[in-house]
């Protein structure tokens, strides 16, 4: 790929202003509080987009591309399924305690609820998530940037992978270092709209080349065009699971898993002004978020429309030439009856350079580069700068939300709570501090485990379904049943763990191997694809979670309820809304979100 000096000064301006705005907050972060809760001086629409554009990292761009690319529209689902209403569900009902309770973090919420083994449970767990999810957007960067060849001929090729890591590290180290999470949510802010810019253009031309949404309908299968069409059996939608393990495993447990306890998104909600400004925040943040799919999963259906089949079909991207040597130069791939592949590349090791097959002898395609392909496919110079900042916007704005949400645990939650209790207020902040370069560290290590997966939405929805979904349910038990003890809450959440790990290790997606996909204990049951067996991992979490932390609450003791008011929604007194118009007021708003969705789901059923 050739990059015109107007290209580069794009991306240059664009690294420079997210630096300045980390240099330019430095002189407010005084307090702890402001440098991990912004001071909850932030109004309620920054947040909103905060809240959304800290989601809108690797596994939002190049994770939801590359699923639109493996499974097609069905992918709709993470949103409109797996999202909306949970993000509802949290502006209404969770948003209240997480803000009332003036609890720092998730994990400290659980310790004000319930105990102090419940809290180091989560703030562990928590951390070690976080830690893997920055990991995975540090080495999707990394390998978008070794694929395009951006410093071919200036780094040798062997080390670009690596150099690549380093850089991204050390950017987003330094704006957090610097203005902690009131930096992190103004470059969130920057980076949502560089994302609409540069992804916008890319839909309209992709769609003008493959005869729009129509073209799309004619050239492929039309379990691909359509969300809810053959969910019936898991063997008839491209997704390989069935209505009742989308509905449960996708749409209840992983959605209001992730929306309802994930601290790094929850995060820019506690960072809002005032209690029904972080109501508003998810709802603000829902209708943008509805509308996504049309910016991150219509390039991945127009990538494979495209009618070029070659193996090794880089169209410009660099390196390709180990990849055509290894995948049988000049021979076209012939496309499955069920998913063509279009211009979707031969997946190469980044390390070595070599094309990966599977034990068949078929090659493996590159899912997570569908919308890079793109880009370099349509784009002019210029505009490709800006298509590829917009592409470094979202893995910067992946890393930085779980690196903040990292340290504020780290911080809080286990150095505050078990290492140094007495502390001072400036000394946490510098810990808070350490915490970063700690964080980015490890998430350095793991970017290096990331590329065992040809899909990095496959690995962040296993990561959700091991931590995520246990914990849903002892959100869920301990904010509506009064009778839920820490006791039970403990046991619960370990038992809900393992027994995600055991499924997983019992279980094996279709075409893999044993090892970091499952079936590491033994070989039990295979599922069609990875996300089927991900939404039935967290099933299985969900429910003996639900399950364990009923039976021991019932012979336990619960807390007195005088300690429970503003932690169990019956004891607690309704947010006060007199003062406000209807139009104003979190229901009307949430309400006409909720039949936005409605409208979405039944055109593309």
């Amino acid at each position: 790929m050739n990059l015109s000096w107007i290209d580069w000064l794009i991306m240059l301006v664009y690294f420079v202003f997210v630096l300045g705005i980390g240099f330019a907050l430095k002189r407010y972060m005084r307090t702890s509080n402001d440098f991990f809760l912004a001071g909850r001086s932030i109004p309620a629409w920054v947040c909103g987009l905060a809240f959304i554009s800290a989601n809108l990292g690797a596994q939002e761009v190049i994770g939801m591309g590359a699923s639109g690319a493996k499974y097609g529209i069905i992918t709709s689902h993470f949103y409109w399924i797996g999202a909306i209403p949970a993000m509802v569900f949290v502006g209404i009902f969770m948003m209240p305690f997480y803000y009332g309770s003036k609890a720092r973090s998730v994990p400290e919420f659980l310790r004000l609820r319930f105990d102090e083994k419940t809290r180091a449970v989560n703030a562990f767990s928590f951390a070690i998530m976080t830690v893997f999810s920055s990991g995975i957007s540090m080495y999707a960067m990394a390998l978008l940037i070794q694929t395009l060849g951006l410093f071919h001929n200036i780094i040798p090729d062997q080390y670009i992978f690596h150099v690549s890591i380093v850089l991204s590290a050390v950017i987003v180290l330094g704006y957090i270092f610097l203005g902690g999470l009131t930096s992190a949510i103004y470059n969130e802010v920057l980076q949502f709209f560089l994302i609409v810019a540069g992804f916008a253009p890319l839909v309209w031309i992709g769609l003008r080349n493959v005869g729009g949404w129509q073209g799309i309908k004619q050239t492929l299968p039309a379990t691909m065009t359509h969300s809810w069409r053959g969910m019936a059996h898991a063997s008839t939608n491209s997704l390989g699971v069935e209505w009742v393990g989308l509905a449960m495993g996708l749409g209840f447990v992983l959605s209001f898993g992730y929306w309802c306890t994930d601290f790094l998104v929850i995060q820019r909600a506690m960072a809002a002004d005032s209690e029904v400004s972080a109501r508003r925040v998810p709802l603000i943040a829902a209708i943008p978020k509805m509308f996504f799919p049309f910016l991150v999963i219509l390039p991945g259906l127009i990538a494979v429309s495209i009618t070029s089949h070659m193996a090794g079909a880089g169209e410009g991207i660099g390196n390709t030439s180990s990849i055509s040597s290894t995948a049988t130069p000049g021979k076209n791939i012939p496309l499955s009856e069920n998913h063509p592949h279009g211009i979707i590349p031969v997946k190469v090791d980044p390390i070595s350079g070599k094309a990966i097959f599977n034990a068949d002898g078929t090659p493996v395609y590159n899912y997570d580069l569908a919308i890079p392909v793109m880009l370099l496919r349509f784009f002019p110079t210029g505009i490709l700068g800006l298509g590829l900042t917009a592409l470094l916007a979202s893995f910067m704005s992946g890393m930085a939300g779980n690196v903040t949400a990292f340290n504020t645990v780290w911080t809080y939650d286990i150095y505050q709570a078990y290492i140094n209790k007495k502390g001072t207020d400036a000394h946490y902040l510098w810990m808070g501090r350490m915490a970063t370069i700690g964080g980015i560290v490890l998430s350095i290590a793991a970017a290096y485990a990331a590329k065992n997966f040809n899909n990095i939405m496959d690995a962040l929805q296993l990561i959700f379904s091991l931590v995520n979904a246990p914990l849903f349910a002892t959100f869920l038990l301990g904010m509506f049943w009064k009778k839920t003890t820490g006791h039970g809450a403990f046991v619960g959440l370990i038992s809900g763990t393992v027994g995600a790990l055991i499924h997983h290790g019992l279980t094996l997606p279709a075409d893999a191997v044993p090892g970091i996909h499952g079936a590491w204990i033994t070989l039990v049951h295979t599922y069609p694809s990875d996300m089927a067996q991900n939404f039935w991992t967290a099933i299985f979490a969900f429910s003996i979670n639900m399950v364990v932390t009923i039976a021991i609450s019932l012979v336990t003791t619960p807390r007195p309820e005088t300690e429970l008011v503003g932690l169990v929604y019956s004891l607690t007194p309704k947010p006060v809304e007199t003062h406000l118009t209807w139009y104003q007021r979190p229901a009307t708003l949430a309400i006409a979100v909720l039949a936005m969705l409605l409208v979405l789901n039944l055109v593309f059923a």
